[in-house]
């Protein structure tokens, strides 16, 4: 990871409306900051602007996505991002879902969105066995109708609020279960070759989220799709990395740092490193 970008100075007292009612405190303004710098970055070391584009930026209602798309905000607010924003939330039909929460925030705040809603809630549940996880094909439906709505927005982006330990649980999943070293691209382009998927929370700790949204009182709103299932083995992976932060405090950092920084001779994937043509006295592909 390289080193975190600054907050320019000369907005370090300045903020979009959406922050109007937020703590005063130090470190709450710590906090925002860190959060800014590490968006900042990410958007930097991933290449993620192209300025003039237009971004659709995914608010599900949960703590990760609010918070996205208010740092999204923040720094287009202080003009160190020159993209347009639009949020989108696509209303899957989850039994218990509360309609208004997200129109009337985003309507307040007047931030420009989109809601579209679509019933993939009833196709998850019919075609996956109530024994198996629903995530996977409920991912895939949600992200084919927003990949749709970026291109009928004339959006060049769509933008993710996956974290630091979403890469990190992504990581292990593979390593456990996919036997492959892989774990969430923060910027990759769609099988069409249209719409580019940028993830800027990538270098972001999901416990300095859950405090933004805390003190940003967002009004969360719970997935009784997913939450409604136990033993997930993402969970599992979310527990493992928690008692290793216990016990090392810190680990996390150097693992995401680690992502960063791949020795492929040292791997035993040959089509990364060529060992056929090293031999003593040369390098490879020398």
């Amino acid at each position: 990871m390289s080193r975190a970008a600054p907050v320019d100075s000369q907005y370090a007292h300045a903020a979009h409306p959406l922050f109007a009612d937020t703590p005063s405190s130090v470190a709450f303004n710590r906090l925002r900051k860190r959060l800014l710098r590490h968006v900042r970055q990410a958007l930097s070391d991933f290449s993620m602007v192209t300025p003039g584009s237009r971004w659709l930026v995914a608010l599900s209602g949960g703590k990760d996505s609010y918070g996205l798309l208010a740092c999204l905000i923040d720094l287009k607010w202080r003009g160190l991002l020159p993209v347009e924003l639009l949020a989108c939330n696509l209303d899957q039909g989850q039994p218990n879902f509360p309609k208004h929460v997200l129109p009337d925030w985003l309507d307040r705040h007047g931030i420009a969105h989109r809601i579209e809603h679509r019933d993939t809630y009833s196709i998850v549940t019919d075609k996956v066995p109530e024994s198996q996880t629903y995530c996977a094909l409920c991912s895939r439906l949600r992200r084919g109708h927003l990949y749709r709505i970026a291109r009928e927005e004339g959006c060049s982006a769509l933008v993710l609020g996956h974290h630091r330990e979403d890469m990190l649980e992504t990581f292990f999943l593979n390593l456990f279960h996919g036997g492959r070293l892989a774990a969430m691209a923060p910027k990759l382009r769609n099988d069409e070759g249209d719409v580019e998927v940028l993830r800027p929370l990538v270098w972001c700790a999901e416990a300095d989220l859950a405090k933004f949204a805390q003190a940003m009182a967002f009004p969360i709103i719970p997935c009784d799709l997913c939450g409604s299932q136990d033993g997930l083995q993402r969970n599992a992976m979310k527990q493992m990395l928690a008692e290793m932060e216990a016990k090392m405090p810190g680990r996390k950092d150097t693992m995401i740092r680690a992502l960063a920084n791949v020795r492929p001779s040292h791997l035993l994937d040959p089509t990364l490193f060529d060992f056929a043509s090293l031999s003593a006295g040369h390098s490879a592909g020398s």
